[in-house]
Parts: structure tokens; sequence; C-alpha cells
């Protein structure tokens, strides 16, 4: 739905500036995103994710390579591009003195929707995002999390495949944050590709079907979200707990050459185990088999800020 190819974006210095160096900001990214994703691009501030929404959206030009949307190449064919995209950034223009059916009844009328069908397209919008309420509220007094609503309102008006968000959270509260994430799952099942942006890792994890992670102008990490975690954490984490003492616990997993960094009492114990879950079963049968009454087994899992963190340090956050 979404592919990037040899993706470049480079900004020269402004022409006063006294030997800065040129500042590449997508640097040779290739990307492929299949329908019915929702992808996020989550990196440090500089890192070039804006710039690669952007370009994606049809808003830069880029430097070299190229964006195809859903079988279109936004650059050469930019106005039939934006029928298969909506866009919300993180700043948009909202009209103060404009009702909600108005707002939304203007922009139809700017992606030339049919006059006919956008009294229809119009109600199920706002149906689907919840603004039955604030249907004839002018703007200039809805709340935070409503204008929010409304902005993806307006970037799903023509029904486009793929919804494109750079940071949709930004100044919500922890309550407009849930309704947020509900809707974009919503819309996710609706069969929207969905490509968002955003510095609240912990809201990505809960609804991203896959993610990249950038820095530098360059993509570090790409892929579905449960492989790129276990991919970036290495060794797993474990935790066993015995019903009873008197097992040689810690004797008998540091005697393991999977196991490694063994922490242990006398029922419990937490360790990193090299392998998948095949080695995770043949390890715990092992325990079993010599006489432990294990009654626990988990995994502790890093969340995606932790694994962010390692991978980003150094960058310039």
């Amino acid at each position: 739905m979404i592919r990037l190819e040899n993706l470049t974006k480079i900004y020269d210095p402004p022409p006063d500036a006294d030997r800065q160096p040129q500042v590449i900001a997508a640097d040779h990214l290739n990307l492929e995103i299949p329908p019915g994703e929702i992808f996020g691009l989550v990196g440090p501030n500089g890192a070039g994710k804006t710039t690669t929404l952007k370009m994606i959206c049809g808003l830069l030009t880029p430097t070299a390579g190229r964006v195809i949307v859903n079988g279109v190449d936004v650059e050469q064919q930019p106005e039939e591009a934006q029928r298969h995209i909506g866009y919300l950034g993180d700043f948009f223009s909202l009209y103060d003195d404009l009702k909600t059916w108005e707002y939304l009844d203007y922009f139809a009328r700017a992606y030339k929707m049919d006059p006919v069908a956008i009294p229809g397209r119009i109600d199920a919008v706002i149906q689907v995002m919840g603004l039955e309420a604030k249907r004839t509220a002018f703007i200039a007094g809805l709340s935070r999390g409503m204008k929010q609503r409304l902005g993806i309102a307006r970037a799903i008006i023509h029904d486009p495949p793929v919804l494109v968000l750079d940071e949709p959270a930004v100044g919500l509260d922890p309550t407009a944050r849930l309704d947020l994430k509900h809707l974009l799952t919503h819309l996710h099942r609706e069969g929207r590709t969905i490509f968002i942006t955003s510095h609240l890792l912990a809201d990505l994890e809960e609804i991203c079907t896959s993610i990249g992670i950038i820095e530098k102008g360059q993509l570090v990490r790409v892929g579905p979200l449960a492989e790129v975690m276990r991919a970036a954490a290495g060794a797993r984490t474990i935790r066993v707990r015995l019903a009873s003492s008197g097992f040689p616990l810690a004797a008998w997993l540091q005697a393991r050459p999977e196991v490694a960094a063994v922490v242990s009492d006398t029922v419990r114990a937490q360790f990193s185990l090299t392998g998948g879950d095949t080695e995770l079963a043949g390890l715990v049968k092992a325990l079993v088999t010599a006489g432990a009454a294990v009654c626990a087994v988990e995994e502790i899992s890093e969340s995606l800020e932790e694994v962010f963190a390692r991978l980003s340090r150094g960058a310039v956050m």
C-alpha cells in the first residue's frame, strides 16, 4: 500500500551560512507497508520522521527516489495520489467560525467529491468519529480532543485507503488519548492502512502491527512489532518460581550452557535464555524432570520505550 524506493531528502545550508554541511534528513529509505497495517515510525527529534511523512503525502519533493501509494507515484501523479491519502499533521488548520459539519463540507468539496454524496458522507464520518453532539457546534468551542477528532474526520472525509498521522496524540489528556487509540483501531478494522509517528511509544505499542525505527535519516529496524522487539532484545529474560524450597535452583541453572545472568533465591530465579520457545520448553521440562516443583514460568519483555532507548543510545534527543 505504501512503498518507498531509495527515498532521499537533502537540505542545503542557507546561502549566508558559513561552511555549514548539508543535512541528510532521509537517507535512501526503502520500505514496503502492506495493506491493512498500522505502521509506527519512531525516532529521536531530528531523525527524519516528519520529513519522511511529508514526502509520503506529497508535501515535500524528494531529492531522489520515489513514493508509491496504492500504486500511484506521489510525485508524478500528485492529484491522483491525494485521493488515496488522508493526512493530519501535528499542527493543522481549524476555522473557528465554521460549524463542525460546515468544516467537513468545505473539505469534501475541496477533494472534489460528488456533491450528491457529500451530506451522507458527512453524516457517516460524524458518527464514526463520535461527533454527533457537536455537529452544529462552532469549532471555536470544541475541546482539544474533539478538535483532534474533527481533524481525523477531515482526513477521512474522502474515504482514502491510507491515513497518515503526525503526532496525533500531542496535547491530549489521558482520556482523549485512549479515545484516539480506540478510533484508530476502528479505522484500521474498516480496512485502512495507517502510517503514524509519535513520541508516545506506549500508545504505539498497543495499536501498531509493524514499526520502523529511524535514526539520522536511516531505518535501523523495520518489521512486525513483535519481531522487531524480539530481535532487539537478543537473549530472553525468564523468571521461574518453585512451589517449595530444597531444590538447588541457582546451581542447576548456572550449569546450563543456554542460561546466563542467573539471579536466584531458594524458590525464585531470573535469568537470560538463548533460544526460542523450543529451548524454553526444553529447559522447563528438564527442570521438572530433575525434581524441581515448578509452579510458574514467565517471560519478562522489554517495552517499546526500553527497546527504543537502548537502540537510540547516543542519539541526539
